[in-house]
């Protein structure tokens, strides 16, 4: 058979996967077999994979290729979400390139747009993933928006606004005004800003007196409709049922009484714009204040704004501070660092907004999921320190905003047929809503035409929270054969980050639906950081092109690379650089320039290389022991004999290590134990043990249990490289489909010898030794010597062949007293001699000890010199003169060392 000199995995990747494809074996349907199931995190629509994505689907290939050499029927179900909020901007972006504003559309001329952008780009991550190996149930992809997914999420809509669950309101709300749509609270990310805090007089009416007021957006002034003092603040009596003149707009404006001014911030004087704060809007509905909307839905000023109308706010607020100054209202800026409300999505700071918005009620809907992971544990989260998050978000929920002002997306089952906002009915479909808008309002001669949808659409979440129920049309049709089989899940995969968004949400709904858990454990993985511990993003440009680091270390090499460094929960300090064709690192400059010029991105990765080294070590195993002639008329030898016992025995214990920290869900672990025991073990021991004298034949018992135990190997490894084990596998033998490796059983537990891989790490520890004395005595390991062994208590003999085979002993005595003229090291409670009479040729060895003890007699005198001087002893820095002490002991240590050396060669 050829085998190439070296695994080429461009070569060896395309041809698996297609393989794997044309036969069918990621695909699943129901059978008597137990289920493994797995739904992907809907990546978005818009998105290319990116490291994040490459380490949750790499853990999530893991464990469904595992599952299935288990003999489980595994069935990963991939997908795509709409993600409403970024496609819109991308489908409005690439319309406007072609000189049409969505504005100018109807929903439906949108729509069109959206669905071509889709079609035309959409899903490409899906592709991307089969590069790294993906082995979903392509058959099964679904999308959020697809007819069936719509279909159940509109069904869940009315079955809850039914329930009394859903309601619209009138509230203050999150408003992204870069996308133009409203936001739940959990979609705004706070960070801390750096901003100023403005000091501004207002006339007190009918007198000469002013009230400074303290705030951060003096733009927001247009809209004021009341000061507020706190009754206890005897700085303020004399302002009570007084009115007081807004600057520049001149609206004359009430000063009203709460407690819930803080006296201690600012002036102690609160100006109250109801429309513009959530805080304000409490108070002003308490004290029947008017309220003013300055902002059009883009943050640029409105009528209210006066000349300021059009202009966007941060605009505005630097040109009304100087106004403010200009007509002396302006008392002092101070600089105020404050928490700020940005988009998750666009990263806009979000403007409070009062708006008409639907919203679902929480409160009793979130109980059973806290119960399922906090109390009864149905649900488990690894590692478990996500438990105090979860119970934060869950005890401290709010109802739910699920209404966003966007085309792009499930449009809200909602139909108004009269003049007032309550004139409305809910229903799947408008046939319904007519029916319903009849019986409403006792007109029988209502038609279609009358009712009007509500043109908002239903947030992303409120479809992807179906998810592991939707995809096996468990919501339309609950009692189909597949959501009976597949349903609940098992395992889920994703990010902490999204834990209240979307894992939260998924067991609120599984047992709303279905009345139990949508999954059994949640692995929550790390986020991706580079080496400065900051998180990957394009933004930063600190994230390497993930199909770019397939192409340069191959999907097995980037897989093992990720994942020997990602333990459980923990983030991912992923090292790279970026390099010319000579492998030097380049700057940022230079890295841009490179791309204006087209070249290509160069990494280097000292994680995806390891992975790379770890492949093409298996590779190079493999063809030396399909490099060797196979005899079955020699006998086997007693060293092969052992190693083979002790190799099975440590696989089963190392089988036994993996199975725990697959329970553990210490994916990383697994994969160092699999790691250690094929490099090091199968590698770097077993097949030296095995491995027949130059130009010599290996018999056939021996041959045969190697390439049983390699292919045990390759079981192993194959849910992490899956790739190289195929293809090793393939090369094996002529395999038949049945027989592919992907679908081939995976090892079976048994018990093993702890005791015989006990006394196999003595003979490790002793061959260690052994070599040891053969490089630093320059013994070469064709020339053969014997080894004695002192004290042996305990010692047994069934460890000599391999010692003897991995040293090249001629002999092994147990001696009861020290043998003179020989180099010795210990070993537990043992002793062991290598005689070096024979082994050496002492003469030389002698003379060459005796011109290092001269050397080293040499230094420690100049070092002894320098520390026996008292001026440098008490001149010098503190560390100084500690280095010297340790120079000095080091040296005595060495002279010690060769004398002892000299005294043995002299024996």
């Amino acid at each position: 058979m050829n085998i190439p000199a070296k695994f080429d995995a461009k070569q060896v990747e395309d041809k698996w996967y297609d393989y794997w494809m044309r036969h069918k074996y990621f695909h699943s349907t129901p059978d008597e077999r137990p289920p493994y199931t797995i739904v992907i995190p809907p990546p978005n629509v818009t998105g290319v994979l990116h490291m994040g994505h490459m380490l949750n689907n790499t853990i999530q290939d893991v464990l469904i290729r595992r599952a299935r050499l288990q003999g489980k029927n595994a069935c990963w179900v991939p997908g795509t979400d709409h993600a409403s909020i970024a496609t819109e901007a991308k489908v409005v972006a690439k319309l406007k390139e072609q000189g049409i504003n969505k504005s100018d559309l109807t929903r439906e001329e949108f729509l069109k747009h959206a669905w071509e952008w889709k079609e035309e780009y959409g899903g490409v991550i899906l592709e991307q993933l089969k590069k790294l190996g993906a082995s979903c149930d392509w058959d099964r992809t679904k999308f959020t928006l697809d007819p069936e997914m719509s279909e159940a999420v509109i069904k869940v809509f009315v079955d809850l606004y039914n329930k009394g669950l859903i309601y619209r309101g009138y509230r203050m709300v999150n408003w992204d005004p870069e996308a133009k749509t409203t936001l739940s609270d959990e979609e705004v990310v706070y960070e801390e800003r750096q901003g100023n805090l403005y000091y501004l007089s207002y006339e007190i009416e009918g007198s000469d007196e002013k009230l400074i007021i303290a705030t951060t957006r003096p733009e927001t002034i247009l809209g004021d409709t009341a000061i507020c003092i706190n009754p206890n603040d005897e700085r303020h009596t004399h302002l009570k049922g007084k009115k007081a003149i807004v600057p520049i707009c001149g609206r004359v404006i009430p000063i009203i009484e709460d407690e819930y001014v803080d006296i201690e911030f600012g002036t102690g004087c609160l100006k109250v714009t109801p429309a513009h704060d959530e805080n304000d809007k409490v108070l002003g509905d308490k004290h029947h204040l008017e309220v003013i909307d300055i902002f059009n839905e883009d943050a640029t000023l409105n009528s209210f704004g006066l000349h300021y109308e059009g202009k966007d706010r941060f605009v505005v607020r630097k040109e009304i501070s100087k106004e403010l100054e200009e007509k002396g209202h302006l008392v002092k800026i101070e600089p105020y660092t404050n928490k700020v409300g940005t988009s998750e999505r666009t990263k806009a700071i979000i403007e409070p907004r009062l708006s008409d918005q639907w919203f679902l009620k929480m409160d009793q809907l979130v109980k059973p999921a806290i119960k399922a992971v906090l109390e009864t544990g149905e649900v488990k989260l690894f590692p478990k320190k996500f438990n105090n998050t979860y119970r934060h978000w869950m005890e401290n929920i709010r109802d739910w905003n699920i209404s966003r002002q966007l085309w792009w997306g499930q449009q809200i089952p909602a139909y108004y047929y009269g003049d007032g906002k309550e004139d409305f009915v809910v229903a799947e479909t408008i046939e319904a809503a007519l029916k319903l808008a009849k019986e409403n309002s006792g007109n029988d001669q209502l038609e279609i035409g009358d009712l009007t949808q509500d043109p908002d659409a239903l947030d992303t979440w409120f479809s992807s929270w179906l998810w592991p129920m939707s995809v096996f049309d468990g919501i339309r049709n609950p009692e189909n054969k597949e959501i009976q089989y597949y349903y609940p899940t098992n395992d889920l995969v994703t990010g902490p980050d999204i834990l209240f968004f979307w894992v939260a949400r998924m067991i609120i709904a599984g047992y709303e639906y279905k009345g139990e858990r949508p999954f059994n454990n949640v692995y929550l993985t790390g986020l991706v950081r580079d080496k400065q511990r900051r998180k990957m993003s394009k933004s930063l440009g600190n994230s390497p092109d993930a199909l770019k680091l397939i192409d340069e270390y191959g999907a097995d090499g980037v897989r093992v690379g990720l994942l020997l460094s990602s333990a459980a929960g923990n983030d991912l300090m992923f090292d790279f650089d970026q390099v010319d064709e000579q492998g030097n690192v380049l700057t940022k400059e230079e890295i841009f320039k490179r791309k204006e010029l087209g070249k290509p991105e160069l990494y280097v990765s000292p994680l995806c290389q390891q992975g790379k080294n770890f492949a093409n070590k298996i590779w190079n195993a493999f063809r030396l022991i399909q490099g060797w002639e196979v005899s079955d008329s020699i006998a086997q030898p007693e060293h092969s004999r052992i190693g083979l016992e002790w190799y099975e025995a440590k696989l089963q214990k190392t089988l036994t290590e993996i199975e725990d920290h697959f329970g553990k869900y210490r994916i990383s672990d697994a994969l160092m134990a699999i790691y250690k025991l094929v490099w090091d073990d199968f590698c770097s021991w077993l097949l030296e043990i095995s491995k027949p004298a130059y130009q010599q034949p290996i018999d056939k018992v021996t041959y045969d249990k190697i390439i049983e135990l390699l292919e045990a190997n390759l079981k192993l490894l194959h849910p992490f490289m899956p790739f190289l084990t195929e293809e090793i596998w393939q090369h094996i033998a002529n395999r038949t489909s049945e027989e592919a490796l992907i679908i081939a059983s995976y090892p079976k537990k048994t018990s093993f010898d702890e005791h015989l891989i006990a006394r196999f790490e003595i003979a490790q520890e002793v061959v260690s030794g052994v070599r040891t004395i053969r490089k630093e005595k320059n013994i070469a390991f064709k020339d053969a010597v014997t080894l004695s062994v002192l004290n042996s208590e305990g010692w047994t003999t069934d460890m000599d062949a391999i010692i003897a085979k991995l040293g090249n002993i001629s002999s092994i005595d147990h001696v009861e007293e020290k043998v003179g003229g020989a180099l010795s090291f210990r070993v537990k409670s043992n002793e062991y001699f290598i005689p070096l009479v024979g082994a050496i040729d002492i003469d030389a060895e002698i003379e060459k000890l005796n011109a290092e003890l001269t050397k080293a007699e040499g230094f420690l005198k100049s070092v002894q010199k320098k520390l026996s001087n008292e001026r440098f002893v008490s001149n010098a820095p503190e560390q100084v003169v500690a280095l010297e002490k340790k120079k000095e002991a080091d040296a005595l240590a060495k002279i010690a060392t060769i004398e002892e050396s000299l005294a043995t060669l002299s024996k």
